[in-house]
């Protein structure tokens, strides 16, 4: 099942690049792209090659350097969107870019130590096809980091939106496009393959005037609706009654609305005969019933670390005053 038209999403992101103040739009896409990049440095590896998956206007890639990757791939659907990506500042990273599909990766298997991508994935139709094709073109020990849209996102304007539609028009079609929720997400990364999870989520709040200046700066980023089911007209008192809605259930105290952007983040990496493999059952030496005392637990083991520690020193001290003798 194709939830999203690719094609009507392509276009959309086409005419964000042909606007001379399209890097103002940038600015949730930049923050979260910044995040990210945070995530790769905390790994403690330099990566020979990496993948930016649908990199947009380069907002994670610009924060990378020599320290992080050494190679780097940058890859957008959009080929205007992808000309105007701003490539890292570190002149040192031998960096090119490809016009690629996310539904279609191209790669060979084996291709990369590391792939990213930065709320690109939330318009994939088949998100489980698209983790298996990044997995594949991972090497043994590759990590993948992602961040998406989550389901939470602006659920105010999707709200007002329905209720507004409903009480002018007498129903409601989808004007907000479906998200991933986060309990979906690390069952889709089992079922690829990845190992060592870590998925978390956070909240990006932003304020704006009034509805209309919202939808506008969505426009503005090419996150407009591409459903296949979207409505492609949307009546001026419907939007009139749904801006008042909002104001009246969700507005700040200064006359401003609030817009909730839900970001979940992930890691996963391909399984490696190196990796860390869990201890075998059994093999555990304080049980799950005692962590109600689990400080008296944790001082008992540090207590009987010292002593142990004593007598190997001990012991050692006595070997040698015997040789010297």
């Amino acid at each position: 099942m194709n939830i999203f038209d690719r094609l009507a999403k392509k276009l959309q992101r086409d005419r964000t690049a042909k606007n001379e103040d399209y890097l103002q739009f940038n600015y949730i896409k930049d923050e979260v792209g910044n995040r990210l990049s945070d995530r790769v440095y905390d790994i403690n590896r330099k990566f020979k090659v990496g993948l930016d998956l649908g990199c947009g206007y380069g907002h994670v890639s610009r924060h990378l350097t020599k320290d992080a990757v050494e190679e780097l791939v940058m890859c957008d659907h959009s080929a205007l969107v992808l000309k105007k990506a701003s490539i890292p500042e570190d002149t040192t990273i031998n960096c090119r870019k490809m016009v690629v599909d996310e539904e279609a990766l191209p790669f060979e298997p084996g291709s990369f130590d590391l792939v990213m991508s930065s709320l690109s994935l939330h318009w994939v139709n088949q998100l489980p096809s698209t983790f298996s094709q990044i997995m594949k073109c991972l090497r043994p020990d590759g990590v993948f980091i992602a961040a998406l849209f989550g389901g939470d996102t602006l659920y105010e304007l999707r709200g007002s939106l329905q209720l507004g539609e409903t009480e002018r028009e007498g129903g409601f079609a989808a004007h907000i496009s479906p998200f991933a929720a986060i309990r979906d997400i690390g069952g889709l990364l089992n079922a690829a393959g990845f190992t060592m999870l870590t998925i978390d989520t956070d909240e990006i709040r932003v304020g704006y005037p009034s509805m209309f200046e919202l939808m506008e700066d969505l426009k503005g980023m090419g996150e407009n609706n591409a459903s296949w089911i979207r409505k492609l007209h949307l009546h001026r008192d419907t939007m009139f009654a749904a801006s008042a809605i909002y104001k009246e259930l969700y507005g700040n105290e200064d006359g401003s609305i609030p817009a909730t952007f839900q970001i979940i983040y992930m890691i996963g990496w391909k399984p490696d005969p190196s990796q860390p493999k869990p201890l075998e059952r059994g093999t555990g030496e304080i049980s799950i019933k005692d962590l109600y005392r689990l400080d008296e637990v944790v001082k008992d083991a540090t207590d009987n670390m010292v002593k142990k520690t004593a007598k190997e020193v001990t012991h050692a001290l006595e070997d040698d005053d015997g040789k010297r003798r």
